[in-house]
C-alpha cells in the first residue's frame, strides 16, 4: 500500500485542512481573511526574529560598561564626563533642565543651614578653644548651654551683660533677620522637588530625599511647559525660549537675584563658619560650590556652565543607559554605559546587567572616611556604617560575583581633592578608622592605605588572575578625568575586545 506524501491528494493533513463542502461564500471570505492575517502575523514574527538576530550580531562588537559604587560616590558625574567627551551636544540639550537642579541644590543647602542654626539656638561661641561650652555628643544636634543661665545660677547680676551675651544676642538677631528674608526662597523647596521628581514620592526615600528616574531632563521641561517634549526638529528653537515660559524657575531666579546678598551674608556668618569648623554643620561639596558662586548663579541671565552641571547633584533611581560612539584605532564601537542608583535598596537592580557586561568602573569616594551612610537616603541605608567600610563591602561583592569573574575591572578612588582638603584642615584618619594606626596623616600615605585595602579585596577574589586597573580621581576635574577615560578605553580594548578580534 502506498504511503501518502505531503504532495498527494490523500494526505490526511491536507484532507483535514480542506474547507467543508457546505462552506458558504461568507464563510469562505472570512476563512481567507483569517488565513491572510495568520500569514501576516507569521511573516512579522519571522521578520522580528531576523532583525533581532542582526541586532545581536551587531551588538557583539558593542561594549557594555557598568558604573557601580555606593550613593554619592561620583558615578553620575563620571557619566557626565563620558557624555561631555563623546556626545557633547546631548549635554547642551539638557543644559536648561540643570538650572532647576542647581536652584534646588542652592535652596536645599540654605534650608539645611537654617535648620542646623535653629537646632543650635542660632549661636555658637567661635572663640572657645574647646567644645566644653556645649551639651550633647558629637552629632551636633543638641543646643549649646546658654551662658546667661549659668551666670544666673551663680548669682551673677543679670543687668551686667557679658561680651559673650552681647555676641549671642547680636548673632541671633542677625540670623533671625536673615531667616525671615530668606523664608520665601526656602519655601520653594517642595515645588522644586516636585518639578524634578514629577511629583512622585519614592517609598522609603528618607527624610527630604528626592529621586529622579532616567529621562528626568526631558520630563522636567515637559512639566514646565505643560506639554510633551517637541520633535527634534523643533528642539533648537525651543531651547532658546522654553525657560522663559517656566514660571517656577523664573520666580526663583528673581528671588535669588533679590536675596543674593542675604545668601552671601548667611554663608559668611561667623556662627555658620564656627559650626562648619567644629563639624556641627556638614555640607556636601556641591553645597559649598554653589554657595561660593551664588552671585553668578543668582544672575537674571544665568545659564549653567559645564562646571556647574558637573557639580550639580540629584539622586538617581534605577538604571539609566547612555550610548556613545567611541573611536579606537579607526574603528567606531558603540559603548553602552549604565549608570545605576547606588543606595542599598537599589543595588538588587544591578544584577540583570551583570551577565553580558564587558567592563565595570567601580567608584569609591576615599574622602568619605569621616562619614557614615547618609540619613537622608533610603531607610535601608545603615547610618552606623562608615562609608569606606560600606564601599569595601560592596567591592567585595562585585569581585566575588560568579557573573563578573571575566569582566574587566577598573577602580576609581574618587574625590581625592576633597580628601586632600580634609587632611590639610587637620582631620585625622585614625579618629574614624582605627586600623589606620599611627601612620603619617599626609595625603600620599592615606591614599595608598585605602588603595592597599581595595587591592587586598581584589586579590582574595581573583580566581581568573585578572588585572585591576586603579586610578586616583576627582571626576569634577574635566581635563584629568577625560585623560583617565582615554586610558580606560584603551585598556578595555587591549584586553577583552582584542581577544574578540575587534581591534
Amino acid at each position: 500500500m502506498r504511503t501518502p506524501s505531503i504532495y498527494s491528494q490523500d494526505d490526511p493533513l491536507t484532507e483535514a485542512l480542506k474547507p467543508p463542502e457546505s462552506e458558504t461564500e461568507i464563510e469562505r471570505r472570512l476563512r481567507l481573511e483569517l488565513e491572510a492575517e495568520a500569514k501576516r502575523v507569521s511573516e512579522q514574527i519571522d521578520e522580528d526574529l531576523r532583525l533581532e538576530r542582526e541586532d545581536m550580531r551587531r551588538k557583539r562588537g558593542d561594549v557594555k560598561l557598568l558604573l557601580l559604587g555606593q550613593a554619592e560616590s561620583g558615578k553620575s558625574t563620571l557619566q557626565k564626563q563620558f557624555q561631555l567627551m563623546y556626545k557633547p551636544s546631548s549635554l547642551d540639550q539638557e543644559r536648561a533642565s540643570w538650572r532647576t537642579v542647581i536652584y534646588f541644590n542652592v535652596v536645599r543647602s540654605i534650608k539645611h543651614i537654617l535648620n542646623t542654626l535653629e537646632s543650635w539656638d542660632d549661636f555658637i561661641d567661635d572663640t572657645a578653644d574647646s567644645p566644653t561650652s556645649y551639651i550633647g555628643g558629637s552629632s551636633g544636634t543638641s543646643s549649646p548651654v546658654l551662658m546667661n543661665s549659668t551666670l544666673e545660677a551663680n548669682g551673677a547680676d543679670s543687668r551686667s551683660a557679658s561680651p559673650f551675651q552681647g555676641n549671642a544676642a547680636a548673632s541671633r538677631s542677625t540670623i533671625a533677620s536673615l531667616r525671615r528674608r530668606l523664608s520665601p526662597l526656602v519655601s520653594t523647596d517642595g515645588a522644586l522637588a516636585d518639578r524634578l521628581s514629577g511629583g512622585v514620592t519614592v517609598s522609603g526615600s528618607g527624610k527630604g530625599g528626592v529621586f529622579v528616574r532616567t529621562g528626568w531632563q526631558a520630563r522636567t521641561i515637559e512639566n514646565a511647559l505643560g506639554r510633551k517634549r517637541p520633535r527634534p526638529s523643533e528642539d533648537m528653537e525651543l531651547k532658546k525660549s522654553e525657560e522663559i515660559h517656566d514660571a517656577l524657575v523664573q520666580d526663583i531666579s528673581r528671588m535669588l537675584e533679590v536675596c543674593k546678598d542675604d545668601v552671601r551674608e548667611l554663608w559668611a556668618n561667623p556662627t555658620v563658619k564656627a559650626l562648619i569648623a567644629r563639624r556641627r554643620l556638614k555640607l556636601d561639596e556641591w553645597s559649598e560650590f554653589f554657595l561660593r558662586h551664588i552671585t553668578r548663579v543668582a544672575a537674571a541671565d544665568y545659564v549653567p556652565s559645564t562646571d556647574d552641571i558637573l557639580h550639580a547633584r540629584i539622586q538617581t533611581m534605577g538604571v539609566a543607559e547612555h550610548i556613545f560612539d567611541v573611536n579606537i584605532h579607526g574603528k567606531t564601537v558603540a559603548w553602552h554605559l549604565f549608570d545605576v542608583g547606588g543606595a542599598r535598596g537599589q543595588r538588587h537592580t544591578w544584577v540583570p546587567y551583570f551577565d553580558d557586561a564587558n567592563a565595570i568602573i567601580f567608584v569609591a569616594p576615599v574622602s568619605a572616611f569621616d562619614q557614615v551612610n547618609f540619613a537622608n537616603l533610603p531607610v535601608e541605608e545603615d547610618p552606623r556604617t562608615n562609608r569606606i567600610d560600606d564601599s569595601l563591602q560592596l567591592f567585595t561583592q562585585i569581585c566575588s560575583s560568579p557573573l563578573l569573574k571575566n569582566v574587566h575591572l577598573v577602580l576609581f578612588l574618587n574625590k581625592t581633592d576633597l580628601l586632600r582638603s580634609k587632611l590639610d584642615n587637620g582631620l585625622k584618619v585614625q579618629k574614624y578608622i582605627t586600623s589606620f594606626g599611627n601612620r603619617s596623616n599626609d595625603y600620599e600615605t592615606v591614599v595608598q592605605y585605602f588603595r592597599a585595602h581595595f587591592l587586598q579585596v581584589h586579590r582574595r577574589n581573583n580566581e581568573n588572575r585578572r588585572v585591576l586597573y586603579t586610578h586616583f580621581t576627582s571626576v569634577v576635574d574635566t581635563k584629568a578625568t577625560q585623560r583617565i577615560i582615554g586610558n580606560v578605553r584603551d585598556s578595555i580594548f587591549r584586553g577583552y575586545l582584542q581577544s574578540a578580534a575587534l581591534v
